[in-house]
């Protein structure tokens, strides 16, 4: 009997990249060209030896290692290592006794990347604040996300604006477990953190590979939410589909 329901964030409770036309509109870049311009202007205006082109390259390059580090170690280092990535992609190591000054100038500039991944908020699913109200009254509720650019403090941010932070009682975020989907260890850390047998609890996600094949594989129940993007719902291995919020509380209840 299902007694507990782990969420994916993004395409599952909240639309990824939906800031993007709200930005637009502001006359804003886009995050993707935001976070090089950030990176480029912190890192020239202290080090004037290293060129702009430089700077972008080497956030390019970390950039590649991090993608590296997710789709084929299963894990996604917080900002701060992309940061890092990058300055010592430019040998920007600190002299003797220079160490905490880069420090706080790494800490400064992770902290204006973080920071302006979620001053426009995304659009969330239709729904979803109705599902999770009805949800919560029978089940615990989690979250199992990968973090990307939005870490585990910025989620809870983002749920927080919208009043759903107080439906869950887990959180295993990527970069603050050390592993991502479809590692087993984070299903795993969920099962552990609800003191429940693994057959007691189901996930919902939008991706087959990290949101079915990852909780199957370690027998949690999978439902693949294809209502902001259908990424396979008619070839998954999921234990059900659903296209709506409106239909979920049903379709958990069916589940054996």
């Amino acid at each position: 009997m299902i007694q507990a329901i782990t969420f994916d964030f993004w395409d599952t409770i909240a639309i990824d990249d939906s800031d993007e036309p709200k930005r637009a509109a502001l006359g804003l870049s886009s995050k993707a060209d935001a976070r090089i311009q950030l990176f480029a202007e912190h890192v020239t205006a202290r080090h004037p030896e290293v060129s702009y082109t430089q700077a972008a390259a080497a956030y390019h390059w970390s950039n590649q290692r991090f993608r590296q580090d997710w789709h084929e170690e299963h894990r996604t280092p917080a900002v701060v290592s992309r940061v890092r990535y990058a300055y010592e992609y430019l040998g920007l190591d600190p002299a003797p006794g220079q160490y905490a000054s880069l420090v706080n100038e790494v800490d400064e500039l992770v902290r204006a990347i973080e920071e302006m991944e979620v001053r426009i908020p995304p659009d969330f699913a239709p729904g979803v604040h109705q599902a999770l109200a009805i949800l919560a009254r029978d089940y615990e509720l989690g979250i199992i996300s990968d973090t990307i650019h939005t870490h585990g403090r910025g989620l809870r941010h983002l749920l927080a604006q919208q009043g759903l932070l107080r439906y869950f009682s887990h959180f295993i975020f990527s970069d603050e477990v050390g592993a991502s989907k479809p590692s087993p260890l984070v299903f795993r850390r969920a099962m552990n953190a609800f003191g429940l047998g693994a057959s007691q609890i189901v996930h919902v996600g939008d991706r087959e590979s990290n949101d079915v094949i990852g909780p199957l594989a370690v027998g949690m129940r999978a439902v693949l939410f294809t209502g902001i993007v259908d990424r396979g719902g008619d070839h998954t291995r999921a234990n059900a589909v659903c296209r709506s919020y409106a239909d979920l509380p049903a379709i958990v209840r069916r589940l054996p």
